[in-house]
């Protein structure tokens, strides 16, 4: 498991909010680059109401992902396009638990906190019909990360798991069908849970 690309916005562009500009746009960085509590130097945020802050530091998708949709769109999925700062190889990221911490490289180390939910700035930058709702159904939503211990990171770093959590609820669990049974055994088992996710469990758990 490693990091291929470590991305940070090179300019902001257009977007479809009321900001006027998206910071989405993110390409490749050379050498190593630091990390701090609320993701990467000289990366943007420019939506904060929605983004960013210490439990979206960093947006993780994998390879696999990514050349699963270019077969699927007919269209190459470069490292960037997404919004992700790190394009990894070699990682479940869908079956990643919530609450599962990684080590990347030598130092910094994150913990897996939520699945990404498409925005109109995503399907503004896809320009794909249905872009929201194919994405949704894809279940392949790549993973919002906390920064735990900070550092550098770089291309070609290793990625190891150092801890997962004692119950089922995985990326792509949270993203799709939610099982009652298995939300309350992760509600059960203590594991440090972003209020939004605690509340959609709780929702489930009290429908079932």
């Amino acid at each position: 498991m490693r990091l291929l690309t470590v991305n940070v916005v090179e300019k902001l562009i257009p977007g479809p909010k009321e900001t006027g500009l998206t910071a989405i746009d993110k390409v490749p960085q050379a050498g190593r680059v630091p990390v701090g509590e609320l993701g990467l130097a000289g990366d943007m945020v420019c939506d904060t109401k929605n983004h960013g802050g210490p439990d979206q530091a960093l947006y993780a998708y994998a390879e696999e992902d990514a050349q699963w949709w270019a077969v699927e769109l007919g269209r190459d999925i470069p490292t960037g396009l997404f919004g992700e700062n790190l394009r990894t190889e070699g990682l479940d990221m869908t079956g990643a638990l919530l609450g599962e911490v990684w080590r990347i490289g030598p130092e910094v180390e994150v913990m897996v906190r939520a699945p990404r939910i498409p925005c109109i700035t995503f399907q503004h930058r896809m320009q794909e019909p249905r872009w929201v709702k194919r994405f949704h159904q894809a279940g392949r939503p790549g993973a919002y990360l906390k920064v735990l211990r900070t550092g550098a990171i770089g291309a070609g770093d290793q990625i190891e798991v150092l801890s997962r959590p004692d119950h089922e609820v995985t990326i792509g669990h949270m993203f799709g069908a939610q099982d009652p049974a298995k939300m309350q055994r992760m509600l059960d088992s203590g594991v440090d849970l972003m209020d939004e996710l605690r509340e959609t469990a709780l929702r489930v758990v009290a429908r079932s």
